[in-house]
Formats: C-alpha cells, structure tokens, sequence
C-alpha cells in the first residue's frame, strides 16, 4: 500500500517537474519576444528540454584561400558585384550561341552578316542601355572577365570577330581609360580565383544562401527580358 503510494507521489512529482519546466520555457520565450527576440521551438523529454531552431548556414573556404582585414570589404564587394552582373554574362553565352548558329544555318554572307549583327547590336542597346550606364567601374571590370569565362573569347576578340579590328581598337582604347585591358582573359586560379568559387555555388544552388550569410537578406534579381530567357 505504501509502496503504491509513494509510486504515485514520484509519477505526480514527475509530472509537476514537466510542466514547471514547460512554463518555465514558455515564460522565457515571452520575455524574449518582449524584448524584440522571437519564440524558438522546444521539446520536452523526460524532463528535460530541448530547444530546436534553423541555423543560417555557415561557409568553409577553399584550403588556401585566406582573406585578411580590409580584404572582407573587398570580397563582400565581389558579391554584391558577381550577383549583379553574372545573369549578363550568361545571356552574353546564350546569345553567342545562337548568332553563330543563325549565321551558319543561314549561310550569310558578309553584308548579310553586319546587318544582322548591327540589328541584334541596337536591339540589345535598346533592352540593356539603361542597365549597364548605371554599373560601377568595378562592376564592368568583372562582366568583362566573365564574359571571357563564360563565352571562351576576350572581350577585344569578340568585337573584332563580329565587327571588325577598327572597332576593336577602338573600344581597347576606351577600356584602357578605366584601367581594363579588353584582351586580359580570366584567370580561375589566380586573379579570378574567388569569382570562380561563386561561379560554383551559382551553379550548385548554393550563391544565394552565401550572399545572405554576407549581407542578411536575399540577393535582389538582375532583370532580363522575358523574350531573352
């Protein structure tokens, strides 16, 4: 009898032990609101509490890749760059792509060609003027270099390609103004290293997650028309 007594005592005490410790945790998920925090989820097993909440991912660099003091402004810059212009150099490779491909199913033959190019030249002007009179020096810099990664050609090498070499001396001239040389090609393992290892978290579904842990929001979309997508 006593035996079943003190039995139900300790399952009781038990009991009670729980739900102190439930409204101790309710009453400490309050406060923290009150104080501009928010409620985090917990469970509750055999007395003890446990908290569950979604950590922001955290990113581990390449082995090698060191960046030191001032070098963060420099790669948070690079982000916030890369985000804005990569959509532009893969539409450049999409384009590309499909110039060449009408020009040789077309079989056209040199005037056919610049007027086609000229065409395609304004169109483009028309649809993407505003866009790039607006990009940063620095911002240009890196669209050059990705367009290069991206397209196989340097920039200087794709003028003269599809316009002619006077043209391309003469936008050559322009660049180096702004400290760019045209004919530069990108580099993944030197100059370009941290801009390849976008390129890969791009490509893997991952960039977003890491422009967020950098500046704590969602990366704004680059707008490209419907009829280019």
């Amino acid at each position: 009898m006593a035996s079943g007594q003190s039995h139900r005592r300790s399952r009781m005490s038990s009991v009670l032990d729980s739900i102190a410790v439930e409204q101790s945790a309710a009453d400490a998920a309050r406060k923290a609101a009150a104080r501009g925090g928010g409620l985090m989820h917990y469970i509750v097993e055999e007395g003890d509490t446990v908290f569950i909440d979604n950590i922001q991912p955290v990113w581990v660099f390449p082995k090698g890749f060191k960046i030191k003091g001032t070098d963060w402004r420099r790669y948070y810059k690079l982000v916030y760059n890369f985000n804005k212009v990569y959509p532009y150099a893969l539409l450049g490779r999409k384009l590309i792509a499909e110039v060449d491909a009408n020009i040789d199913s077309q079989g056209m033959n040199r005037l056919q060609k610049d007027r086609y190019i000229n065409s395609m030249q304004w169109e483009l002007l028309r649809d993407f003027e505003g866009a790039i009179r607006h990009m940063t020096i620095s911002q240009g810099k890196l669209l050059v270099r990705l367009v290069d990664r991206e397209i196989g050609k340097s920039s200087y090498e794709i003028v003269k390609d599809y316009k002619n070499g006077l043209a391309a001396g003469f936008w050559q001239g322009v660049a180096k103004i702004f400290g760019q040389d045209l004919k530069n090609h990108y580099d993944p393992k030197g100059e370009d290293l941290m801009t390849e290892y976008l390129i890969q978290k791009w490509e893997s579904g991952e960039f977003d997650d890491l422009y967020f842990s950098v500046f704590m929001e969602m990366p704004k979309r680059t707008y490209i028309p419907s009829k280019y997508e």
